[in-house]
Formats: structure tokens, sequence, C-alpha cells
């Protein structure tokens, strides 16, 4: 969706083609992204795939309305003409209206997830309108499952245990750095056997390449929190990991969490993000950083996985993508690894 900076069509085409290519069957978009541009050019890349093979889920909340206020999209985040405005709406209409609108974009004909987007300054709505609509959706068999995204745990621990959500997407607060949705989203989640997606893996890049100016949740890090990241670079690599990779490993490594989602530029980074899945991650790291206080005890969990082809997580060798644990049927949707450099795909 153009996040910060242009991408080439081609480029877009070719990081998902790569994606494919390296088995990963879940892909994410939103209107939020790029003003549309996101949910079309998926959509644009996946027409040609088998569509019963793979998992896609957007989210609603945002309308696009024609008419912006010109000029680039910028002080949203995106490098795209503002030739549509964002409209807030949960409500049950506007649920619906989101729903059609971005089947449209997308050119296909169903949606498998649809997460209610960010509604932190909309609470009231989205539990009374917006949630209630997508559980019509979901009972039609409109959609496949349901749930919430956000960058806070609060919120998304409510929607576990006031509603019946399928899964809710985590940004940014299951990371090496931010574990802060251990304290109740995800024991809430591991006891309701829901699923968690976690976005946001590398801090919108500081986890990725911490340097002077590199962003942690989508502003210049402090000082503070570039040397502690800095930290975990110099301990990580000491025991022949690259940072990424143990950060990707960190994010996957509880049991409730089903998969982590990306957003990578290229078809480099997506091919990258492989190798840093398939990186073994040695005990001995682990226990370093939660000898030194940079993480809590017990984290990251080993993940039980009965499949003996399968690597057991986090404490041994790289895991293949699995599947989500959902309280009632719902599409799968596989693990996928992070990329290197780019913001990640994540609840902005």
């Amino acid at each position: 969706g153009n996040l910060y900076t242009p991408v080439e069509p081609d480029d877009a085409l070719a990081a998902v083609d790569a994606a494919w290519e390296c088995g990963i069957r879940a892909f994410d978009t939103a209107p939020h992204y790029g003003l549309g541009l996101s949910e079309r050019r998926l959509g644009r890349a996946l027409r040609t795939r088998p569509r019963a093979e793979y998992t896609l889920s957007t989210k609603v909340g945002r309308l696009l309305e024609p008419g912006g206020p010109g000029g680039d999209d910028l002080a949203n985040g995106f490098a795209v003409p503002a030739d549509h405005r964002r409209v807030w709406d949960f409500s049950a209409d506007g649920v619906l209206r989101a729903v059609e609108e971005s089947l449209r974009r997308l050119g296909l004909d169903r949606i498998d997830i649809v997460y209610l987007h960010d509604p932190d300054a909309h609470e009231d709505a989205a539990f009374r309108h917006g949630y209630p609509a997508l559980e019509r959706l979901r009972a039609e068999n409109v959609v496949g499952a349901i749930g919430a995204g956000m960058n806070q745990t609060a919120m998304l621990t409510r929607f576990l245990r006031d509603t019946d959500v399928d899964a809710v997407l985590c940004a940014g607060r299951h990371t090496l750095l931010d574990q802060s949705a251990l304290a109740e989203l995800l024991p809430e989640a591991a006891a309701r056997g829901k699923s968690v997606v976690v976005a946001g893996v590398y801090n919108s890049g500081l986890l990725a390449d911490p340097r002077p100016g590199a962003p942690y949740d989508y502003t210049a890090a402090d000082a503070g929190t570039l040397a502690r990241a800095l930290r975990l670079k110099d301990i990580a690599e000491r025991h022949g990991v690259p940072l990424r990779a143990a950060a990707l490993h960190c994010s996957l490594g509880h049991p409730a969490v089903a998969g982590a989602l990306i957003g990578a530029r290229s078809a480099a980074e997506i091919q990258d993000a492989a190798r840093q899945l398939r990186t073994p991650v040695p005990a001995a790291l682990w226990e370093e950083l939660r000898a030194t206080g940079l993480l809590p005890p017990g984290v990251p969990q080993r993940r039980p996985d009965p499949d003996p082809d399968r690597a057991s997580g986090p404490e041994g060798a790289p895991r293949s993508p699995s599947e989500p644990a959902p309280s009632r049927p719902a599409p799968p949707a596989p693990s996928s690894p992070s990329s290197p450099s780019s913001p990640e795909g994540d609840s902005r």
C-alpha cells in the first residue's frame, strides 16, 4: 500500500509471488492501507491462485469517500494521491458497506477473516453495532471468521471476554521490545482457545535494523529504546543469530499465537524473512536474554507441535507455518515469516 514510500506495481506483485513460493498462504490487507491500493494490488496478485488454498483477511471501520484533500497521503503514512478521505464508521450499515467495497476492490468472491480495525476511539459503536454486524455476516457464511485488530491489548482482551470473535490481531505488543500482550491478552486467548495473530514484530523496523533514527512504533526511537535494541542485537549475534530472526521466533513463541503478519515491499524481503524463520535459535540465547532482564521469565514459550516434520519452535529449530485454533471452524491462517526491513503489516 505504499507505506512511507512508493512500491512499484511489479515489485508488489513479485512480493506476493515470492510469498506463495515460500509456502505462505495467509494474506492480510485493509482499506486504510494506501487508500485502497493494498486491496487492489493484493486482489490482482491473488486472482489467479486457487481460492481454496489461501486465507484472505481485511478490515472494516474506515470507509473511503471520494474527494480527498488532494496532494499526497503521507500525513497518514502512505505515498499515494489523497483522492479519497477516510470516514470512521463502525455502524452495522458501515460494516456491510465496507465489506462490499473491499470485495469490489479485491475483485474476489469472498473474504475469509474480517477484523474491526482500530476501534480505540469508537469502543461503544464497535461493540454495540460493528461486532454484531460481523457476527451476522459470519452466521450467514458471508465471511468465514471475525475479530478485531489493534495496537493495544486492553480492548482486544475485552473482545475475547465479551464476544465470540474467532481471532484478534495484535500489533507491536508481543515483541522482543514489548511483551505487554503477555499480561492478559495471550493468557486469555489461550484459555479460551482463540487465535492471536501478531503483527509489528519488528516494532515498525527498529528490531530489523537498530540504528539512530530507526522507527519504533512509527516514530524515531528514543535513545533508551535504541540502546536496548542494540543490546538485543549484540547478544543475538554473539549466539550466531540475526536480530530479526530472534525477533520473529520470539513473537511466534506463545501457544495462542497462530501466525505473524508482515508488510514486505519486495521478493527479496520475503525470501529473507523465510530464511529467518528457518534459522535455528539456540536455547542459550533465550537464557541469556532472560538472565540479563531483556526478556521476562518463561519467554518465549515452546509451542506444542504434534507434527514431527515441523520444528519444535523458538527453543529449538524453526517451525513450519502452522494453522490457528479458533473456537469454531474457520479458514486456516498459516504463520508468515516477517520482513527484514520494511514496516510490518500491522494495525495501522
